[in-house]
C-alpha cells in the first residue's frame, strides 16, 4: 500500500464490519419507515412489471411462430405499452419519495456528526484538522445519501430477478439450473472488485479531506501569507495535496474501469452456453422457440442486477466509506469524561486544585502535583514565562481538557460530576484573540444571553468609557462585524467580547489578556469593562499588562508548571524574586513612573 502513504487517517478512525455498517444504516432507515414502506411497495410492483416484459416477449415469439390473428398481436403490444407507462409513473413517484427520504437521512446523520464535533473538547481539535472534520460532515454525509438511492435501485432489480427466476424455473428447470451455475462465478468476480473498491474509495476520501484541510488553512491564513509574500508557497502546498488526490482518484478510476469489461466478457461466454443448450433443447422439443428466446433475453435481466451492482460499486463503496467516516466521528471517544451530570446551582466561585497532574501528551507534562485555592470573589492574576502553565490552568477550570490525576473542586464539588452545559453557562471566557461571528455587534453580545434586551446592552455599553466606543461604530450595536470580526479594530473586538461576558453575568471569569498593542484610551475602556465583570465574579487573569496585575487581589507566579511565588504586587517586588525579574523585563516599562523617568532622562 505504498502508493497511499502520506494520506492521513485520523486516530479516531475505526474499521467497521459490513454487518455493523448495515445495522447502523438500517437503524437510520427505520426512522423513515413510513416512506420506506411505500417505496418498498412500489419496488415490488415495479419488479413484477419488469419481470412481465420478457414473458410477454416470449408469448409474442410463440404467437408469431403459429401465425396468430392481428388482434392478438395488437393486444400484446397494447399490454406492453401500458406496462411501460405504468412503470414510468411508478418510477417517478418512487424517485420523488426516495429523494425526500435521502434528504431526511442526510439531515439526520449530518446533524449527528456536527453535534458530535461540537461536543468534543479542545484537545480533539488540537489533534485533528478542522478541515478534515468539515469534510466528514459535508461531502462524506452527502456521499452516504447517494447510497440510499442506489440501495432502492438495486433492491428493485434484485426483486425483479427473483420473480423472473421463478418464471424461468417453471418454464424449463434444466436450463434454469445451468443459469444458476453462472451466479457464483459472477459473485466471485464482484467480491474481488468489492475488496479493491473499498480500499481505493476510502483512500480517495482521505485524499479529498487533505485537499479540503489545505484549502481551509490557506484561506484562514491568507492575510499572513500575503504579508510575507507566500502566495506561491501556499499554492505549492495546495498543489501537492491536489496532485495526491488526483493520483489516488486515477487509481480508483482504473479499478472501476475494468469491472464492466470483465463482467461483459464473462456474460458473453454465458450467453454462448445458453444459445447452444437452448438450441439442443428446442430441437429435442423440450422448449418452444419463445421459451428459448426467453432464457437468452432473461439472462440480461437475470445478470443485470449483479452487473449494475458492480457498476454502482464506486457509489456503494463511497457511501459505505462515507458512512464509516461519519460514524467514526460520531463514535469518537471524548477525552473529557464526566462521571455524572449533576445540576449546577448558582456558583460562588470557590476553586481548588488538589494534587493535579496534567499533560497534553505523554511527552508534554505541564502540571505536576499542582495545588491552588482560589477564594470566592477573588481576582487572581497568573504571571510567568511562556509555557509556565498559566493557560492550562484556565483551560482545566473551563473543563476543556482532561487532567490525568488529582481533583479539581468547584464550590467543594468535583468538576467531573457537573453537567457541563449548566456549568459553562456560569463561566465567562475572553481569549487572547477574541473571536466574533459574522453578524452585528448586538448579535455577538447576545451570543451567550439571547434574551438580553437592546436597552440592557445599551445601558452596559454606556458604562464603559461613557459609551464613547459606541460612537466609533458606524451603526452602533447594529454594525456588521464581518467574518471573525475583521471590520472592527482589535480594541473594538475586545470590548465586544467583554460585553458578551458582561451580559452573561458569570460566576467565574477567565481572561487571557492581550492588550499590548492597544492604545491607552482603548485600554482604559477595556479596564472599565473588566472592573464591571471583576466586581461580581471570581476571576482568573492571565496577565500581560501591569494595570491588570496591580489590580489583582493576589498574584501567582508560575514556572515550569509550579507555583514559586504568590502575594500582592508590592510584596512580591520587595521579595526581589522571579516576579521582580518579570516586572523589570515585561511590566516596568508600562508604569507611569518609568515613563516619567524616561522623559526626565531624555530632557537631561
Amino acid at each position: 500500500m505504498g502508493f497511499f502513504e502520506g494520506l492521513n487517517e485520523e486516530k479516531y478512525d475505526r474499521q467497521y464490519t459490513d454487518q455493523e455498517l448495515f445495522r447502523r444504516i438500517a437503524a437510520m432507515f427505520a426512522r423513515q419507515k413510513g416512506r420506506m414502506a411505500v417505496i418498498s411497495l412500489m419496488v415490488v410492483i415495479m419488479a413484477g412489471l419488469g419481470a412481465a416484459l420478457p414473458v410477454l416477449v416470449r408469448y409474442i415469439m410463440d404467437l408469431l411462430d403459429e401465425r396468430p390473428p392481428v388482434e392478438a398481436i395488437v393486444t400484446v403490444g397494447v399490454g406492453m405499452t401500458f406496462i411501460a407507462f405504468l412503470n414510468w409513473g411508478l418510477n417517478w413517484l418512487r424517485y420523488s419519495l426516495t429523494v425526500r427520504t435521502v434528504g431526511n437521512i442526510v439531515l439526520d446523520i449530518r446533524s449527528r456528526a456536527f453535534r458530535a464535533a461540537a461536543e468534543h473538547d479542545l484537545s480533539f481539535y488540537d489533534q485533528f484538522s478542522s478541515g478534515r472534520i468539515v469534510s466528514r460532515i459535508t461531502s462524506d454525509t452527502n456521499d452516504f445519501g447517494q447510497l440510499v438511492v442506489i440501495v432502492t435501485e438495486v433492491g428493485s432489480q434484485l426483486l425483479q430477478t427473483v420473480i423472473l427466476g421463478i418464471v424461468l424455473f417453471n418454464t424449463e428447470w434444466r436450463m434454469f439450473l445451468i443459469m444458476l451455475t453462472f451466479i457464483p462465478i459472477i459473485l466471485g468476480i464482484a467480491m474481488f472488485f468489492r475488496y479493491l473498491a473499498r480500499i481505493v474509495t476510502k483512500r480517495g476520501m482521505q485524499a479529498m479531506a487533505d485537499v479540503n484541510a489545505t484549502i481551509k488553512e490557506t484561506v484562514s491564513g491568507i492575510a499572513v501569507a500575503k504579508n510575507f509574500r507566500q502566495e506561491h508557497s501556499i499554492f505549492e502546498s495546495f498543489d501537492l495535496a491536489n496532485q495526491q488526490s488526483y493520483k489516488v482518484n486515477v487509481r480508483r478510476g482504473f479499478v472501476f474501469s475494468i469491472v464492466f469489461p470483465v463482467l461483459n466478457a464473462v456474460s458473453g461466454i454465458f450467453i454462448g452456453v445458453l444459445v447452444y443448450m437452448g438450441g439442443l433443447s428446442a430441437e429435442a422439443g423440450l422448449v418452444t422457440v419463445g421459451a428459448w428466446y426467453l432464457f437468452i433475453n432473461a439472462l440480461d435481466y437475470f445478470m443485470f442486477p449483479i452487473l449494475n451492482l458492480t457498476s454502482f460499486w464506486a457509489q456503494i463503496q463511497s457511501g459505505l466509506s462515507a458512512a464509516e467516516r461519519a460514524f467514526a466521528l460520531i463514535d469518537a471517544d471524548p477525552n473529557v469524561k464526566q462521571v455524572d451530570k449533576k445540576d449546577v446551582p448558582p456558583l460562588k466561585g470557590d476553586i481548588r486544585f488538589e494534587q493535579v497532574d496534567f499533560r497534553y501528551t505523554d511527552k508534554e507534562p505541564v502540571l505536576a502535583q499542582f495545588d491552588l485555592h482560589i477564594q470566592p470573589g477573588e481576582n487572581l492574576a497568573l504571571v510567568g514565562h511562556t509555557g509556565a502553565g498559566k493557560s492550562s490552568i484556565a483551560k482545566l477550570i473551563a473543563r476543556f481538557y482532561e487532567f490525568q490525576s488529582g481533583r479539581l473542586l468547584i464550590d467543594g464539588q468535583d468538576i467531573r460530576g457537573f453537567d457541563l452545559q449548566q456549568y459553562r453557562r456560569q463561566l465567562g471566557i475572553v481569549s487572547q484573540v477574541p473571536f466574533l461571528f459574522s453578524g452585528t455587534v448586538a448579535d455577538n453580545i447576545r451570543y451567550a444571553a439571547p434574551n438580553a434586551s437592546e436597552a440592557d446592552m445599551m445601558s452596559m455599553a454606556r458604562r464603559i468609557g461613557d459609551g464613547e466606543w459606541l460612537e466609533t461604530l458606524p451603526n452602533g450595536l447594529e454594525t456588521e462585524v464581518g467574518e471573525r470580526g475583521v471590520r472592527l479594530s482589535m480594541g473594538q473586538r475586545q470590548l465586544v467580547a467583554l460585553m458578551r461576558v458582561l451580559v452573561q453575568r458569570p460566576a467565574i471569569f477567565i481572561l487571557d489578556e492581550a492588550t499590548a498593542s492597544i492604545d491607552p484610551f482603548t485600554e482604559w475602556q477595556i479596564q472599565q469593562a473588566l472592573n464591571l465583570i471583576l466586581a461580581d465574579a471570581t476571576s482568573i487573569l492571565i496577565a500581560h499588562r501591569l494595570s491588570t496585575v496591580k489590580a489583582a487581589d493576589r498574584i501567582v507566579v508560575m514556572k515550569q508548571g509550579g507555583i514559586i511565588e504568590q502575594g500582592n504586587h508590592e510584596a512580591l517586588l520587595k521579595q526581589g524574586g522571579h516576579y521582580a525579574e518579570l516586572y523589570n523585563t515585561y511590566f516596568r516599562h508600562q508604569s507611569l513612573a518609568y515613563v516619567e523617568q524616561v522623559r526626565e532622562m531624555a530632557g537631561d
